[in-house]
Formats: C-alpha cells, sequence, structure tokens
C-alpha cells in the first residue's frame, strides 16, 4: 500500500489525492468476502491473487474519475458542478468496464468441473470485489474530493478560490 500511495504522490503531486484514489481498496475486500460467503468458496491464496488484482483496477477507476473532476477544475468550473459533472461523464464508462469484467468472470465462476476450482476464487474475489468496489466508487471519491476541497458551506467556490481557502 505504501508503495502505491508512493507511485500515487508523484504524479498526481498532492499527498491527499492517493488516499482518496486508493480510499475504495478496503471495500473491495469486503466484496470478496461477501462473494466467498454467497457462492460458498473456500478463501485461498489464489484469492489473494484476485485482490492484488482487484486493486489495480480499483486504483484506475479512481484516477479515472479523479482526472475527469480535475479536468474540469482546471477549465474553470465551480468545484461543485466539477465533482457532479466529473462523476456523471465517467459513470458509464467506468460502469461498463465493471460490469463487462464481472461477465467475462462469471463463466469461471459458476463452473463446477474439478479443472477450474483452483481458478475459481480467483475469479470470484476479481468479480465481486469489482462489483461491490464499483458501486462504492461512484458515491465515495466524489464525497472524499469534495471533502478535500471543503465545500461543506462553500458549494458555489471557484478553483481558484477553492484553491486559495485550502491548500
Amino acid at each position: 500500500m505504501l508503495m502505491i500511495f508512493a507511485l500515487l504522490a508523484i504524479p498526481l503531486r498532492s499527498y491527499t489525492k492517493p488516499f482518496i484514489v486508493m480510499a475504495a481498496i478496503p471495500f473491495g475486500v469486503v466484496g470478496v468476502i461477501l462473494g466467498h460467503l454467497i457462492l460458498g468458496i473456500t478463501f485461498t491464496t489464489t484469492a489473494i491473487l484476485g485482490i492484488l488484482g482487484l486493486s489495480g483496477v480499483v486504483v484506475n477507476d479512481s484516477l479515472v474519475m479523479l482526472d475527469a473532476i480535475d479536468q474540469r477544475v482546471r477549465e474553470g468550473t465551480p468545484v461543485r458542478d466539477a465533482i457532479i459533472d466529473g462523476a456523471k461523464g465517467r459513470f458509464r464508462p467506468i460502469m461498463l468496464t465493471s460490469v463487462t469484467t464481472f461477465l467475462g468472470f462469471t463463466p469461471l465462476i459458476l463452473e463446477t468441473a474439478i479443472q477450474a476450482q483452483y481458478l475459481r476464487p480467483f475469479a470470484a474475489a476479481l468479480g465481486f470485489g469489482i462489483m461491490i468496489t464499483t458501486a462504492i466508487l461512484m458515491v465515495l471519491i466524489p464525497a472524499l474530493y469534495s471533502m478535500r476541497l471543503g465545500l461543506f458551506g462553500a458549494a458555489d467556490q471557484t478553483p481558484a478560490q477553492a484553491a486559495a481557502t485550502h491548500t
């Protein structure tokens, strides 16, 4: 996790944005556990590998959302509108990516052949983790970003005002 933070802090030029990006990762673990409980699959080492892969997907989705918001802020959109427009603008691409990934893993998740039992925990971890995390990510990232900028009570700030008050 520290390595992910360091790799994100450099290009984002911020110490708080990597925390926003990484905030959804723990919810992925909850999705993995729920998926394994629902399917009655034993939690194995391959499930841990699925969690590692899931972390990469979650970080990517979070970065896409954060970049869309930042783009609108740089264009001069008021911060509140930038957060709403950025979240709405990235909803479809993030959701489609997550749903198609889940659907791609579904045949392996539902496979009953003995040969598939080794990879089934990996597929369940990635599939269920992505679905749970995506649903949470769509709300969590905009909420954390608005908290970062201190929008409670200052919803119509311009980007310059927000930057001046919360540097």
